[in-house]
This record gives C-alpha cells, sequence and structure tokens, in this order.
C-alpha cells in the first residue's frame, strides 16, 4: 500500500538536504537581567552572525533551563520578556532567523524521553555541574545527592534535544558548557547507532537521524569587566544593567573604580577596566584615540563621560525600542509564537519520524483494526487521504481527496520530495490544532490551490487529525 501520511518525509525538515547553510543554535539563559556583557560578548555578535548568509540561526530563550536553578516564577516570566524584548530592540531579524521559547516547541520534551532513553547514567555521572554539586555536598559532610534535583542530573539531556531537533551543525558556547556539546555528540551518536535503520527506512534517506554537532568558541570574545574590575558578572554584583536610561547609565558608569591617579598624570590602559569598556564600544579609530588621551593624563571623570557617551550612542536607539516593547507585551508573544509555529515546521514532521523509528508509529493499531472514535469520524466511508506523486515535468506534487476520491487540495510542483512533506505536515496541524482557519490561511501563500468548499477542506483536516490522535491513543493502551 502506498504510503501517504504527511510525515512520511519529516526526516527532511532538518536534514542536510533541507538548505547547504550552517546551522547554529544559540540557547539564551531566562533568569534575570541582560547586562553590558551579555551584550558585548553574546548578544551583539550573535546578531551580526545571523546576518551571513551562508548561515541558518536559531535562538531560543532557554526557559526550560531556568527552572533548574530558578523557583521563582514571577522572575523567570520577567526575564523571559526582558530576553526577548532585548534582542528585538537589537535588531534580530526573525524573518530571517528561527527565534523561539524552548517551551512553545513541544516536540523538545518528547524528544528529551526519546534520548533519555538511550543515554548511560554514567555519562550523566560525569557531567562538571552535578559533579561540582556533589563535591560540595561531600566537603560540607552532606549526602552526595543532598539538594541536587534530577533536573540538573537530566540537564545534558535536554540541552541535547536542543541542538538535535533542529541538527545544529555548530553551537556557540563558552569552554565550560564544551563538554555538554560532547555530551549531545555520544547521546545523538547512540541513538543513531540504535535506531539509525529504522529511520532510514521510515525517513527514506541514506543519512542518519542526527547531524553531530561541534562546539564553537570564540577566544577573541570579548569579555567585560564590571565595576570592581572582576568579570562582568551577577554573582560579583558588578554588572551594569544593559537598559538603564541615561541617567542611571551614568551614574553607573560614574562608579567605575579607577586608581588614584590625578589629572594630567598619565595613566595606563593595561589593566584599566574603564579602558577596557571603552574598547569593546569603540571604533579602532576612537580606541587609538583614547589611549593617546589616557598617556596625556586625562581625567577619570573626563574619561567617564567619554565612556558614557560612546555607549550611549549605541544603545540609545535600542534602549527606545526596548521600552516600546515592554511596553507591548502582546507584540512580543505575537512574535515569539510566530518564531514557534516557524520552528515546528521543522520539528514537528522530524520527531514524528523519530517516534516511528523508535516503533511508536500511530500507523498500526492492534489487529489492523481502526479505533472507535476513528470510526465514528469516517462512518463506513473511507477517510480522506494525502496522494503524493512526481509528474513529467519532474516536480514533485500532492493532494488531499475525500473518502470517495474527491479533490479537496492541489499542491503546486515542487523541486524535493521533503518540500511536499513538510506542507503536508503543516496542513496536519492546521487540523489538530486550528480547525477554523481560514481560505487565505489553507492556500499557504500560494503553494496549494483549494479545489472545493473550505469546510470539506477543514473537516478533512480535523478528521485526519483525529485518526491520527486515536491511533496513538490505541497505541499508547496496547499491552
Amino acid at each position: 500500500m502506498e504510503r501517504l501520511d504527511s510525515l512520511n518525509c519529516a526526516f527532511c525538515s532538518t536534514g542536510s538536504t533541507m538548505t547547504n547553510k550552517i546551522r547554529t543554535l544559540t540557547g539564551i539563559t531566562t533568569s534575570g537581567t541582560p547586562h553590558l556583557g551579555n551584550y558585548v560578548g553574546a548578544i551583539r555578535p550573535a546578531i551580526e552572525a545571523s546576518r551571513r548568509e551562508d548561515v541558518e540561526s536559531f535562538y531560543f530563550l532557554a526557559d526550560y533551563h531556568a527552572l533548574i536553578k530558578c523557583e521563582d516564577p514571577a522572575r523567570i516570566a520577567r526575564s523571559r520578556l526582558e530576553i526577548a524584548a532585548t534582542w528585538l530592540a537589537l535588531g534580530l531579524d526573525t524573518d530571517r532567523a528561527f527565534f523561539y521559547r524552548q517551551s512553545d516547541i513541544t516536540e523538545i520534551p518528547e524528544l528529551t524521553w526519546l534520548l533519555t532513553c538511550v543515554t548511560s547514567k554514567g555519562l550523566l555521572n560525569r557531567s562538571h555541574a552535578y559533579k561540582a554539586a556533589v563535591d560540595r555536598n561531600v566537603a560540607d559532610n552532606e549526602d552526595d545527592d543532598a539538594g541536587i534535583t534530577a533536573g540538573l542530573f537530566m540537564y545534558p539531556v535536554l540541552m541535547a534535544a536542543d541542538i538535535l531537533i533542529f541538527n545544529a551543525h555548530r553551537v556557540p558556547v563558552g569552554r565550560d558548557q564544551i563538554q555538554h556539546i560532547e555530551m549531545a555528540r555520544d547521546i545523538g551518536q547512540r541513538f543513531n547507532h540504535l535506531y539509525g535503520d529504522a529511520y532510514r527506512a521510515v525517513a527514506r534517506t541514506e543519512a542518519d537521524p542526527f547531524v553531530l554537532p561541534e562546539a564553537v568558541t570564540d577566544d577573541n570574545v570579548a569579555t567585560l569587566p564590571g565595576l570592581d574590575g572582576r568579570k562582568m558578572s551577577k554573582s560579583y554584583n558588578n554588572t551594569i544593567p544593559l537598559w538603564l536610561s541615561a541617567k542611571d547609565l551614568k551614574k553607573a558608569i560614574l562608579g567605575i573604580v579607577t586608581d588614584s591617579r590625578a589629572p594630567g598624570e598619565a595613566k595606563e590602559t593595561e589593566g584599566s577596566n574603564l579602558f577596557a569598556i571603552y574598547q569593546a564600544f569603540a571604533s579602532p579609530a576612537e580606541s587609538a584615540a583614547m589611549r593617546h588621551a589616557f598617556a596625556d593624563g586625562i581625567a577619570w571623570g573626563e574619561a567617564k563621560q567619554k565612556l558614557f557617551e560612546r555607549i550611549d550612542a549605541e544603545l540609545a536607539e535600542p534602549r527606545d525600542k526596548y521600552n516600546a516593547l515592554m511596553g507591548k507585551p502582546d507584540e512580543i508573544e505575537d512574535r515569539l509564537l510566530a518564531g514557534a509555529k516557524k520552528a515546528r515546521e521543522r520539528s514537528a514532521p522530524f520527531v514524528a519520524a523519530l517516534r516511528e523509528s523508535v516503533g511508536l508509529s500511530s500507523r498500526v493499531t492492534a489487529a489492523g483494526h481502526a479505533p472507535k472514535r476513528v470510526q465514528a469520524l469516517s462512518g463506513n466511508a473511507a477517510p480522506p487521504q494525502w496522494k503524493r506523486y512526481r509528474e513529467k515535468d519532474g516536480l514533485f506534487y500532492f493532494k488531499l481527496v475525500d473518502g470517495e476520491g474527491a479533490l479537496l487540495l492541489q499542491s503546486q510542483g515542487f523541486g524535493r520530495p521533503d518540500e511536499v512533506g513538510l506542507v503536508i505536515a503543516e496542513l496536519m496541524l492546521m487540523g489538530g490544532h486550528f480547525p477554523h482557519v481560514g481560505a487565505a490561511t489553507l492556500a499557504m501563500e500560494g503553494r496549494v490551490e483549494i479545489c472545493a468548499e473550505t469546510e470539506a477542506v477543514r473537516n478533512a483536516l480535523v478528521t485526519l487529525a483525529e485518526i491520527e490522535k486515536e491511533k496513538r491513543a490505541a497505541k499508547e493502551v496496547q499491552p
């Protein structure tokens, strides 16, 4: 029997055949307020990298991860809003990049469980974060696992799911996170070994399910000193928050610790946290001029004023955008939900293929019989079905027909079969989650022609979604 389910080509949703671009993925902590160090060391370079033509960038708010170390719901909710507004205000192009909340991608927890089942406990025992927590307990004469949650222990698996669900090639991280990327590689490789053949049969591909990611570290990334000269960090309470008003920003900069050299006395740029911060914002020519001013004995107050003016010049316009966005939380929410929808066009069909690969297919029910709910939906008539085919023009097409064979939807031609699978998967999502969509949405920006009454098409999609749901439920209750 021809396999016509919408998830057949799921493998192409994230596989290397989908695009020749390098996929990079960055997780963003959502348990605090961003500061200048975050901006210079992570946000600014990431947004610049997202504009490269050869890169496909994924940025997500790691709010599931935040639950591991923060038990304050209000703080997490506020931080999610602040972080999203920050990246949008600083110019992240969400039409170009993928920008979403981790918790909005429902396939991530499912993939986490699939990966958990192939991950050895011994691998997780070696996690630096877990070992450090155990060492602290031992030093305090506590039980080894006192106060350690399963969330902390399982953190590497969730991080692996974040990465592998979109088959990221590269993951920019600090050196303290390299081990987690190596663990993601180990976990992905284990899954490939156990289920690779099954996946290739399901997906009709020669590729493994998962690309093995590479950790990318940049020794030249700017590390900004804080007010006291140590690395700017919330842990040291020495940060300069990113979105201070101009007045408060100037006040914070005046609090930067300097030495006691008087005006007119030459000052060293080496080891000067004030100069280091200035250099992170200034052009090479401006840095050279400030270096010369230091040698000429610029007063610390004047140097701090120049630093304030330079930072404010870069952040004034984004600050206004940020404040405007924070006043319109619904707009931020809409952008995040749109990003999640775009991301799930990749993740939903891919995880469905992985689910089938491990034996959790919803296509076959016990004794070959359809669940009662499915029978009620379709009555004695055959249910709607997808038909996919290739024409003499070399292009790939699909159509949706009702139980009697009447045409409901007809696609345009696509250059690759995976594109057909993606569009079908998106239409199936509409049936499962948005049964009242209109004709314009169903037309998928001209990719699909509606060949029957819109209501008939919607009903067919809802029926197919219910069939999938019932098959899955029947599978779960089988002994």
